[in-house]
């Protein structure tokens, strides 16, 4: 199989199966967000248990653009789930980046697998630019969440650092994932040949 060829079939059931299971894994997490404190920790905890499937995923991986496609099905998943198309949008950017960062390793490379594991992860980020960018318009939409909890969400999310501070746990959690992934998964790595 050529990596440089086109996606068939058996590509594309490979990132439906594991886009999937990492979104059963975000949505698993994403039940924490109901305390208001545990909200920006889902930038930590997605990426770190996410990294055992993105990394299980890249050892199938031998394509550009499937990783790319596995990130905007994530992304496409959380806009669908209603947190707006922000993911969507991080899912097609950072999907590219982590893709082509992953290709010039020719997708063999643990440490470049490892890095785009992390950038991948800012997909997650996406969550909470619309909380930064417009709070008040977010929550019209989610009355149903209770006031006090909007009010402390709100003031969670109010401190300016925050950004910084998330996008950085966004991308560190997701290389610890992925360094995670690739111990647990060294038998996976070694069959796919990825040194």
């Amino acid at each position: 199989m050529k990596k440089d060829g086109k996606l068939k079939g058996k590509d594309l059931i490979n990132i439906g199966i594991y886009a999937a299971i990492y979104c059963v894994i975000m949505t698993a997490v994403a039940m924490l967000g109901f305390i208001p404190i545990m909200m920006p920790m889902l930038c930590v905890l997605v990426p770190l248990l996410g990294g055992i499937p993105y990394m299980l995923f890249i050892t199938k991986v031998e394509k550009f653009g499937m990783i790319t496609i596995y990130a905007i099905i994530v992304g496409l998943f959380l806009w669908i789930t209603g947190m707006g198309y922000w993911p969507f949008i991080f899912g097609i950017i950072f999907g590219l980046i982590a893709d082509f960062i992953a290709k010039t390793g020719n997708y063999k490379s643990s440490t470049r697998s490892v890095l785009s594991a992390g950038i991948f992860s800012i997909v997650i980020f996406g969550n909470f630019i619309p909380l930064f960018i417009n709070a008040d318009e977010y929550f019209k939409t989610r009355q149903s969440f209770g006031s006090d909890y909007i009010n402390e969400l709100t003031d969670i999310m109010s401190h300016s650092w925050l950004i910084p501070a998330l996008l950085a746990a966004t991308v560190v959690c997701g290389i610890i994932g992925g360094l995670i992934g690739k111990a647990v998964l060294k038998k996976h790595f070694v069959k796919a040949g990825i040194a």
